[in-house]
Protein backbone atom coordinates (compact mmCIF):
# COMPACT_ATOMS: atom_id res chain seq x y z
CA UNK A 1 0.00 0.00 0.00
CA UNK A 2 0.98 3.66 -0.72
CA UNK A 3 0.05 6.48 1.60
CA UNK A 4 -1.67 5.07 3.55
CA UNK A 5 -1.05 3.85 7.64
CA UNK A 6 -1.16 -0.06 7.04
CA UNK A 7 2.12 -0.07 5.33
CA UNK A 8 4.97 1.96 4.07
CA UNK A 9 4.38 5.34 2.47
CA UNK A 10 6.17 7.72 -0.16
CA UNK A 11 6.78 11.42 -0.58
CA UNK A 12 6.55 11.05 -4.48
CA UNK A 13 3.12 11.61 -5.73
CA UNK A 14 1.24 12.05 -9.20
CA UNK A 15 2.71 11.95 -12.01
CA UNK A 16 6.03 10.57 -10.65
CA UNK A 17 4.83 8.17 -8.31
CA UNK A 18 6.19 4.84 -10.63
CA UNK A 19 4.92 2.43 -7.82
CA UNK A 20 1.29 1.43 -8.26
CA UNK A 21 0.92 -1.26 -5.37
CA UNK A 22 3.61 -2.60 -2.86
CA UNK A 23 2.50 -6.43 -2.88
CA UNK A 24 5.27 -7.59 0.03
CA UNK A 25 7.73 -6.11 2.46
CA UNK A 26 9.74 -6.42 5.09
CA UNK A 27 11.39 -3.16 6.51
CA UNK A 28 15.39 -3.01 5.83
CA UNK A 29 15.15 -6.54 4.09
CA UNK A 30 12.94 -6.58 0.51
CA UNK A 31 10.43 -4.93 -1.05
CA UNK A 32 7.79 -6.31 -4.07
CA UNK A 33 5.77 -3.91 -5.90
CA UNK A 34 4.39 -3.55 -9.39
CA UNK A 35 3.06 -0.37 -11.60
CA UNK A 36 0.75 -0.85 -14.52
CA UNK A 37 1.98 0.65 -17.67
CA UNK A 38 -0.31 2.83 -19.86
CA UNK A 39 -0.73 4.78 -23.05
CA UNK A 40 -1.83 7.74 -20.37
CA UNK A 41 1.70 7.46 -18.47
CA UNK A 42 2.92 10.97 -18.92
CA UNK A 43 6.25 10.03 -20.38
CA UNK A 44 4.80 8.27 -23.50
CA UNK A 45 3.65 11.81 -25.79
CA UNK A 46 7.49 12.12 -26.47
CA UNK A 47 8.60 8.47 -25.85
CA UNK A 48 8.39 7.94 -28.93
CA UNK A 49 5.38 9.10 -30.23
CA UNK A 50 5.17 6.54 -33.49
CA UNK A 51 6.25 3.63 -30.60
CA UNK A 52 5.01 3.96 -27.14
CA UNK A 53 8.36 2.61 -25.07
CA UNK A 54 8.49 3.74 -21.42
CA UNK A 55 12.37 5.48 -20.98
CA UNK A 56 14.53 2.97 -19.11
CA UNK A 57 15.50 5.61 -16.59
CA UNK A 58 11.50 5.61 -15.39
CA UNK A 59 12.16 1.93 -15.01
CA UNK A 60 15.19 2.52 -12.68
CA UNK A 61 13.36 5.46 -10.80
CA UNK A 62 10.78 2.68 -10.10
CA UNK A 63 12.90 0.18 -8.53
CA UNK A 64 14.24 3.34 -6.55
CA UNK A 65 11.30 4.40 -5.38
CA UNK A 66 10.32 0.64 -4.24
CA UNK A 67 14.05 0.42 -2.91
CA UNK A 68 12.87 3.39 -0.41
CA UNK A 69 9.95 1.11 0.73
CA UNK A 70 12.19 -1.33 1.93
CA UNK A 71 14.31 1.44 3.66
CA UNK A 72 11.56 2.71 5.93
CA UNK A 73 11.26 1.28 9.29
CA UNK A 74 7.55 1.95 10.56
CA UNK A 75 8.97 1.81 13.82
CA UNK A 76 10.91 4.98 13.57
CA UNK A 77 7.92 7.83 13.57
CA UNK A 78 10.19 10.46 12.70
CA UNK A 79 11.71 9.20 9.80
CA UNK A 80 11.14 11.27 6.84
CA UNK A 81 10.55 9.17 3.76
CA UNK A 82 13.00 11.30 1.80
CA UNK A 83 15.68 9.49 -0.36
CA UNK A 84 17.54 10.10 -3.19
CA UNK A 85 20.24 8.30 -5.49
CA UNK A 86 23.57 7.88 -4.21
CA UNK A 87 24.76 5.52 -7.39
CA UNK A 88 23.22 3.23 -10.24
CA UNK A 89 25.48 -0.02 -10.92
CA UNK A 90 25.37 -2.85 -13.38
CA UNK A 91 22.12 -1.49 -14.68
CA UNK A 92 21.36 -3.85 -18.16
CA UNK A 93 18.15 -2.81 -19.91
CA UNK A 94 16.79 -6.10 -21.78
CA UNK A 95 13.27 -5.95 -23.39
CA UNK A 96 11.42 -2.57 -24.42
CA UNK A 97 8.25 -2.14 -21.30
CA UNK A 98 5.27 -0.65 -23.53
CA UNK A 99 1.93 0.40 -22.34
CA UNK A 100 -0.89 -2.60 -21.22
CA UNK A 101 2.56 -4.45 -19.54
CA UNK A 102 2.54 -4.65 -15.67
CA UNK A 103 6.19 -4.20 -14.44
CA UNK A 104 6.50 -6.48 -11.72
CA UNK A 105 9.53 -5.10 -9.43
CA UNK A 106 11.21 -6.74 -6.24
CA UNK A 107 14.64 -5.10 -4.37
CA UNK A 108 16.62 -6.74 -1.88
CA UNK A 109 18.91 -5.19 0.69
CA UNK A 110 22.17 -5.76 0.07
CA UNK A 111 23.65 -3.69 2.40
CA UNK A 112 21.81 -0.82 4.83
CA UNK A 113 24.08 1.27 7.01
CA UNK A 114 21.20 2.85 9.23
CA UNK A 115 23.52 5.16 10.92
CA UNK A 116 24.47 7.23 7.89
CA UNK A 117 21.01 5.78 5.85
CA UNK A 118 22.84 4.54 2.97
CA UNK A 119 21.42 1.27 1.56
CA UNK A 120 22.63 -0.90 -1.65
CA UNK A 121 19.54 -3.20 -3.07
CA UNK A 122 19.85 -5.39 -5.26
CA UNK A 123 17.01 -4.28 -8.08
CA UNK A 124 15.16 -6.40 -10.60
CA UNK A 125 12.03 -5.90 -12.80
CA UNK A 126 10.41 -8.62 -15.15
CA UNK A 127 7.21 -8.00 -17.38
CA UNK A 128 5.42 -11.48 -17.08
CA UNK A 129 8.23 -14.32 -16.54
CA UNK A 130 10.88 -12.04 -18.25
CA UNK A 131 13.40 -10.21 -16.66
CA UNK A 132 13.63 -7.21 -18.24
CA UNK A 133 16.17 -4.83 -15.88
CA UNK A 134 18.25 -5.54 -13.26
CA UNK A 135 21.25 -3.50 -11.40
CA UNK A 136 22.17 -2.72 -8.27
CA UNK A 137 21.06 1.19 -6.92
CA UNK A 138 22.49 2.91 -3.88
CA UNK A 139 20.47 5.13 -1.87
CA UNK A 140 20.67 7.89 1.02
CA UNK A 141 17.86 8.91 3.28
CA UNK A 142 17.34 12.09 4.28
CA UNK A 143 18.13 13.33 7.99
Amino acid sequence: MLGGTAGPSLSHRFPFLLVDRVLEWESGKYAVGYKCITINDNFFPGHFPNRAIMPGTGWVEALAQLGGIAMIDPADKGQQNNFFFGGVDGVRWKKPVVPGDVLMMRVDVVKFNKRHGICKVDAKAYVGTDLVCQGELTLVMLK
